[in-house]
């Protein structure tokens, strides 16, 4: 049989288009052995083949693919090409496509969330107009259609209609390509055709697309069929929305609980959800994150396993159930004592429900692992589960999740630890405990994103940028991480030195070698609970904020990857290059002043040498930020040794250029924030100013093409691996070509109204919101609402005047009113979904509402010691019987439209 593929697809210079199939002449589906198409003309480009009968004994399905002239492949959104060889009479197949571009807002409802819940396709019961011995087969596809109606097809031809829409041809649902077969013989060609959309049940014709009419080109001659996929029909894209609500489980307070939010509290909060009318439930991370058995655990960021979830939300009477009800006979009083705390306390709840998950698991466990669906459940996922439950053996045998200090399996060996979980093996009872507490998770978890399903509420998780350093996943694959660097952030306003995350960086480069098979791994597990996810911090696809393991403030920290500053860029700028003045630490007697005052001659003393320069060095064993602090904690803490530490940490800093590892002192980045650095106060005018100019191109002009090729050479590949719906959180100092990538790969984009991304701007009007983006007042990392009024007078003032365009002077607090007038200004945005952290939502009620707004905020990013435990000040019991203030905040959701 002929094919001929046309592919409607306009390029530019260097670029080139490719096609991949499942069969040997369009490559076996590997990119790799994809085959080149010919440049046609401006619209089309084409490829022809002879494919061998007996293949068409399977499906032939087909992808096109854009290869960019760096040799970048990127591939085509979807996986539903499929042609028609149904018919043995055909002996020539024409294929007229129009490329999917990721980034059409069409593609979005065809994600999980929407597929699956929001959107369900329902069953076509048109009879569509068909043909028995048809020439052209016309497919395309349009989402967001109404109840009882249905695509249509009219165009010049008498089989189409001649425009008639008293008679349109009716086309019926195939998969998600609404389709129908007509025999064209006796057409002229090239007709022209549109789609329509068509009520069934009031048998009318409601409206054209929006568009120019089509053209079919090919004739109808014999032996020759044309299938013509069309994409979209060209109807409004933009008019689905919704509205959500975030708030970790944790933070989930019921009457019957146990002193934190628990996997079976989600059910609760998703009847709250459908009252009110909101579609989605967003949660922090919810995987394990026992590290120390200490409150340092409460950061859900820090997970010691990508896949596994935390026993901090298991619900000890869902496994108990009647039978084993009598291990919880004591429960009744520590329950009530804890459940009545203002906060979580991680450590009291952690240390009451782990021996009780031990003592279920002593009466439970054997007839557990008997069960056909645990057995189920472990061979799924025991390319994680058996790792991750060695690594909890041996943290718990010696103490500690640091696998380097073990005294044995320091290092990961896949043989040893398949013997340590066989069931003759000494420690495979101790093992099987995290197993048996995992297996429950997941049915608790699972049982409950169901329940939200058959409520029409999705789920939305979140997806850390790191892993932690002391976990399972480094343990097992230390190589996918650059162990030597900590992620991290600049600089911004809520840390002046930078934030240091602590987590290792990810060695793309070896990920790819695989196939990114650990993030596809992810995905697969994460797809097993959410609907949509979070990608924390997206800019790390780019490239991530990187800080060497000699340095604890975010402030030490560059790009990676980066295109460094070369030696010769210094001098053709006119800059005489000194290595001393701009890699080392500028130090002199002001400035030692300036920093310790009266303490300056114990920092001479103790810390610094005298140099050849009329300035002082560090002394060597004081030269990183880490030896400082090792120095300190062995001294006593007081405030005079503090802001001796402190001060040290800011010498160390202050240096105007780091040298790139390797490089024989080739290549340079610039500090961040050089300008504000005490090293470049002291610097001449002139010198300033061409350093300046310099530092602005490093940061912001030659790095952007760079970081594109990065993301596109990442994203597109890890999108593919999931049908979840992706958002991303694009927020800090981000490159100019984050929206661009952002948009052709049809990833949601994170709106912050007092974190514009605009730099001219101090405040994002909702209303001005890109359709694909998630708009939201306050998030995890900040304070709310309330809080944020109170925090600055001079910015809120200016708030209240322009973007609540109210005269006069702002009131001191939020007002209720205040806050309602903020969730509906985010309301009525045209963004797709708009999501509030509860207590935003309960901001708009002065007698739900929490006394303090500073009790409400759940993370401060400036403390790495911040302590997560922020809960409800009111059960969802007593927030499901609030009916006026329910039913008013249903009606502020429906009249926007979401």
């Amino acid at each position: 049989m002929k094919l001929h593929f046309y592919l409607r697809f306009h390029t530019s210079y260097g670029q080139s288009l490719w096609i991949s199939g499942n069969t040997e002449e369009l490559g076996n589906n590997d990119p790799a052995n994809a085959v080149p198409m010919t440049y046609l003309n401006e619209e089309f480009w084409h490829f022809s083949t002879d494919i061998k009968r007996k293949d068409l004994a399977k499906n032939v399905t087909y992808k096109y693919l854009l290869k960019n002239a760096d040799g970048n492949l990127l591939e085509e959104w979807g996986q539903d090409r499929m042609l028609d060889t149904s018919r043995k009479d055909v002996e020539e197949l024409q294929m007229t496509d129009t490329w999917n571009h990721a980034g059409e807002f069409e593609n979005t409802f065809y994600s999980a969330p929407f597929r699956e819940i929001l959107l369900p396709a329902a069953s076509s019961k048109t009879r569509a107009t068909a043909d028995k011995s048809y020439t052209h087969t016309f497919r395309v596809k349009a989402p967001l259609l109404q109840k009882q109606e249905v695509i249509c097809l009219l165009g010049s031809s008498e089989k189409l209609g001649e425009w008639e829409t008293a008679n349109p041809v009716l086309m019926s649902r195939e998969d998600d390509w609404w389709t129908v077969r007509l025999d064209l013989s006796g057409s002229s060609f090239p007709l022209s055709y549109k789609y329509g959309v068509y009520n069934t049940k009031d048998k009318e014709f409601i409206r054209f697309e929006q568009t120019n009419n089509r053209l079919v080109i090919s004739d109808a001659a014999p032996g020759k069929v044309t299938i013509l996929h069309d994409g979209f029909v060209q109807l409004p894209n933009n008019t689905w929305k919704g509205a959500g609500v975030a708030i970790p489980v944790f933070s989930l307070r019921t009457k019957n609980g146990l002193g934190v939010g628990e996997f079976n509290d989600i059910r609760q909060l998703v009847d709250w959800a459908k009252t009110t009318g909101l579609k989605l439930i967003q949660l922090l991370p919810v995987n394990d994150t026992t590290a120390t058995h200490t409150w340092m655990d409460s950061y859900p960021y820090a997970a010691i396993s990508a896949f596994a979830l935390h026993p901090l939300f298991v619900h000890l009477p869902a496994i108990a159930g009647k039978e084993h009800a009598g291990v919880l006979s004591g429960l009744k009083k520590k329950q009530k004592a804890l459940n009545e705390l203002a906060v979580v306390d991680y450590e009291q709840v952690m240390e009451l429900k782990l021996p009780l998950l031990k003592e279920l698991y002593e009466v439970m466990g054997t007839d557990c692992f008997r069960s056909e669906d645990y057995k189920k459940f472990y061979e799924g996922n025991k390319h994680w589960l058996q790792p991750y439950s060695a690594f909890c053996f041996f943290r718990d045998k010696y103490g500690s999740s640091v696998f380097e200090d073990w005294k044995s399996n320091s290092v990961y060996v896949q043989e040893e630890i398949a013997k340590l979980s066989d069931p003759r093996s000494a420690a495979a009872k101790e093992l099987g405990f995290y197993c048996f507490v995992q297996y429950h998770l997941h049915l608790q978890l699972k049982d409950a994103v169901d329940y939200a399903h058959k409520k029409g509420v999705v789920i939305k998780g979140d997806i850390p940028i790191g892993i932690y350093r002391n976990g399972c996943d480094a343990w097992m694959e230390p190589d996918l991480y650059n162990m030597d660097w900590q992620a991290g952030a600049p600089p911004d306003d809520f840390a002046a030195t930078g934030q240091n995350w602590g987590f290792p960086t990810y060695n793309w480069k070896r990920m790819e070698d695989d196939g990114f098979a650990w993030w596809k791994q992810r995905f697969e597990q994460m797809s097993n609970y959410f609907d949509a996810f979070r990608i924390d911090h997206i800019l790390g696809f780019f490239r991530i904020w990187s800080i060497p393991d000699h340095a604890l403030q975010g402030i030490m920290g560059r790009f990676v990857p980066c295109i460094p500053v070369h030696i010769n860029e210094f001098g053709e700028n006119g800059i005489w290059f000194d290595y001393q003045r701009y890699c080392r630490p500028f130090i002199n007697d002001e400035i030692l002043w300036n920093l310790f005052g009266e303490q300056q001659g114990t920092v001479k003393e103790h810390f610094l040498v005298t140099n050849n320069f009329g300035t002082y060095d560090l002394e060597m064993k004081f030269e990183t930020q880490r030896q400082v602090e090792a120095h300190f904690a062995t001294l006593e803490a007081t405030p005079e040794n503090d802001r001796i530490r402190d001060g040290l940490y800011n010498l160390i800093s202050n240096v105007i250029l780091f040298e790139e590892e390797g490089s024989q002192g080739q290549s340079f980045h610039f500090r961040i924030a050089m300008e504000k650095t005490e090293s470049y106060r002291f610097l001449s005018g002139d010198l300033q100013q061409k350093l300046s100019a310099l530092c602005t191109n490093y940061f912001f002009r030659r790095q952007d093409d760079f970081w594109f090729r990065e993301a596109m050479h990442k994203l597109p590949r890890l999108k593919a691996a999931t049908n979840m719906l992706v958002c991303g959180e694009d927020l800090g100092m981000v490159p100019h070509c984050v929206p661009d990538v952002m948009q052709q790969l049809g990833i949601l984009s994170l709106e912050i109204q007092r974190m514009p991304k605009d730099p001219k701007k101090e405040f994002f009007h909702p209303n001005d919101a890109p359709y694909l983006s998630v708009v939201t007042p306050s998030t995890h990392d900040m304070s709310t609402i309330r809080g944020w009024w109170e925090e600055n007078r001079e910015r809120t003032q200016h708030f209240y005047n322009t973007i609540m365009g109210q005269w006069g002077e702002a009131p001191y607090f939020c007002e209720s009113w205040i806050n309602r007038a903020i969730v509906l200004q985010h309301l009525y945005s045209p963004a797709m979904w708009s999501i509030f952290q509860l207590q935003d939502i309960l901001g708009m009620s002065e007698t739900l509402r929490r006394q303090s707004p500073q009790e409400e905020r759940i993370n401060d990013p400036a403390n790495p010691k911040n302590y997560w435990q922020y809960r409800m000040h009111l059960s969802i019991e007593e927030l499901m019987k609030q009916d006026d203030f329910n039913d008013e905040f249903r009606g502020y959701i429906a009249n926007s439209g979401r």
